[in-house]
């Protein structure tokens, strides 16, 4: 997993509230076995005009001039802003596998659904919660200001805005220690590695005929 620092990003603006996990990776490209290549499909009912599938060759389809990802003042947008219950819905851990797959790093909202806010640590992605006046003034921000961008410094737990002036937000010190690290579930076990081997090679020496099961 990608360890997560301090970012600086161009703003997308996602100007929707209760925003669920069907609209963010729609149940279809949920078929694939694969754990990559989400990104094309991020948003894809809202993204394209046509009805997408997996696999699907995405320089042959319509996209929707109107939606935001598609305008050319957000192209390479790497930080999500949203309203309140972001990635609400289903469970789906392809939600942010997309997103983190499309580019973005980071993601602001008033809140986020439980599960996929987890979900988005797991994946090396910050979801930050801000009170709503201070995202609804950064929607202001955005529309007025074409190239907006933020730096986000995790070590501080601050949002920095163009101006200089800094947002605050809170990160549970487990999470934030994972994410600077860029340690995921397996990366966490792995630390443990030598202490794994000793234990498998003494077990192994007691219980020799374990070498033989299946």
């Amino acid at each position: 997993m990608q360890p997560f620092r301090m970012h600086r990003g161009l703003v997308a603006p996602i100007d929707r509230e209760n925003v669920d996990t069907d609209a963010i990776i729609p149940k279809q490209f949920l078929k694939s076995i694969k754990r990559t290549g989400f990104g094309v499909n991020l948003f894809d009912e809202w993204r394209y005009l046509d009805h997408g599938e997996p696999e699907q060759d995405a320089g042959m389809r319509r996209p929707n001039p109107d939606f935001v990802l598609n305008q050319p003042r957000y192209g390479g947008a790497s930080v999500l802003l949203a309203r309140k219950n972001f990635g609400c819905g289903s469970s789906r851990e392809h939600a942010p596998w997309a997103i983190d797959q499309y580019g973005f790093r980071a993601l602001i909202a008033p809140s986020f659904a439980d599960i996929f806010f987890n979900n988005c640590f797991k994946n090396g992605l910050l979801p930050i919660v801000l009170p709503e006046q201070q995202v609804a003034r950064l929607f202001d921000e955005v529309a007025a200001f074409v190239g907006y961008e933020l730096t986000i410094d995790l070590e501080r737990q601050v949002v920095v805005k163009p101006d200089g002036s800094e947002l605050a937000f809170e990160v549970e010190p487990f999470r934030k220690h994972c994410l600077l690290g860029g340690l995921d579930d397996i990366g966490l076990t792995l630390r443990h590695a030598d202490k794994i081997r000793a234990y498998e090679a003494e077990r192994l020496l007691r219980k020799p005929w374990l070498a033989h099961s299946l």
